[in-house]
């Protein structure tokens, strides 16, 4: 007879976790942790969303709310020019109108408090969840952030992050940092050019490869006997009062106890039948890789231009943009072009014209910031995704309270902000 968890729903013993990125290879780890049997399904493959080309910061300093008030003063700007970090095509969409008017309706002061305050406890957590994969047999490292720089032309550019971070610490979010000179940034960073003039240097983060420690990941979960089915699409999902039925477009059908849903920008698709209101909207990134004189040791942030930079292997890969776009739309060159030429006057021997690498992928993002974490409507369906730009920080968290979650039928406190329900 299965065992029974505090909620009086039967211990789930066999799980579908839809989706093969980041949160849903984490959550399948984790459920696996607890003895759990797993079988993730992906429409294309390991990695394949925007897990591959992104940053790979794991930075739970700076893991903030995505709505903030500086979000309000690109509006005008951000419609008219596709070279704004923050990029938003006139549509008459009525889901992506819903969408802005929300997303706009959070970026506010007291908005962006309280969801930061709601942040905090898996922000915490998120660093330690990486150690317990490391420990259990990921074999993929996370590496510390010798140098991590947020770099500006003058000191009064840099007053907004200073600004932030007193906020950041308001909220209880512990993160230490140093503010530098132009010259000090150098000396610790060659790569940077005479035309920054202030930085910051953030202490106690890391970074990763995220490509191949998502890989790194997926291999561990096959080699603890779980599924990983890629050209996989689930097209539908079916609760029975007994289990869920789980289809895919290409035939399969199977029944299973309980089904996560970690589609990351097409987390709506399946989970609005399961009362699910909230739009998840992509947010797309784009970044490439550029042969540079001087790798750098740790990532360097433009925060001005909103232009992120991380060393992976001996390439920088140079990261940006917030284009809020169907997630299925091409790779648009403007917006490559448009970060490249950022990037240019900031960087010291990048060959910036010779790219390599060039992407596209869609973050999923909510109009509070907030991620959606938890049972739906159905008590055997459950939603992991909405991170915004934060699914790799806050992925094995997530991974690890949702198990956690699943298999004890408690209310883990850290998760209840996220409730996909509200």
């Amino acid at each position: 007879m299965a065992s029974i968890t505090a909620a009086g729903t039967p211990v789930p013993e066999r799980v579908a976790v839809v989706g093969a990125g980041m949160v849903g290879l984490s959550t399948a780890w984790f459920l696996q942790e607890r003895g759990v049997e797993v079988v993730v399904l992906d429409r294309e493959g390991v990695a394949a969303g925007s897990s591959w080309g992104n940053a790979g910061w794991l930075t739970p300093g700076i893991a903030t709310p995505l709505p903030e008030p500086a979000v309000l003063k690109y509006g005008i700007r951000a419609v008219l020019s596709p070279s704004s970090p923050v990029y938003v095509p006139p549509s008459a969409n009525p889901s992506f109108l819903k969408f802005v008017t929300g997303f706009t309706a959070h970026s506010t002061m007291k908005a962006w408090k309280k969801a930061m305050g709601a942040l905090v406890p898996v922000n915490d957590l998120s660093l330690e969840s990486f150690d317990l994969l490391q420990a259990g047999g990921v074999r993929a490292e996370t590496r510390e952030a010798k140098s991590f720089l947020a770099s500006y032309r003058t000191a009064q550019e840099r007053t907004t992050l200073l600004e932030e971070i007193e906020h950041i610490h308001a909220a209880g979010q512990s993160i230490e940092f140093e503010a530098l000179t132009g010259d000090q940034a150098r000396a610790i960073e060659p790569s940077l050019s005479d035309e920054i003039g202030a930085a910051i240097l953030l202490k106690g983060q890391r970074f990763i490869d995220p490509g191949s420690y998502v890989h790194a990941l997926a291999d561990s979960v096959r080699a603890r006997g779980g599924k990983i089915l890629t050209g996989a699409t689930v097209s539908d999902i079916r609760d029975t009062g007994r289990g869920v039925v789980v289809t895919t477009a290409e035939g399969a059908v199977e029944e299973f106890d309980a089904a996560v849903l970690a589609t990351g920008a097409w987390l709506g698709k399946l989970a609005r039948r399961f009362g699910v209101r909230n739009v998840v909207q992509a947010g797309r990134g784009y970044s490439f890789s550029v042969a540079i004189d001087h790798v750098p040791n740790g990532p360097v942030y433009f925060p001005a231009q909103r232009v992120a930079c991380t060393p992976i292997g001996d390439r920088l890969r140079v990261a940006g943009m917030m284009e809020f776009r169907k997630p299925e739309a091409a790779l648009d060159q403007r917006r490559i072009r448009a970060i490249a030429e950022a990037a240019r006057p900031l960087l010291r021997g990048a060959d910036l014209d010779a790219r390599q690498d060039e992407w596209v992928g869609s973050r999923p993002c909510t109009v509070d910031g907030l991620p959606l974490i938890g049972a739906t409507r159905s008590p055997r369906v459950y939603a992991a995704g909405g991170h915004g730009m934060w699914g790799i920080t806050l992925g094995p968290v997530t991974g690890r309270l949702l198990a956690e979650t699943m298999v004890t039928g408690k209310q883990v406190e850290q998760l209840r902000p996220f409730d996909p329900m509200r």
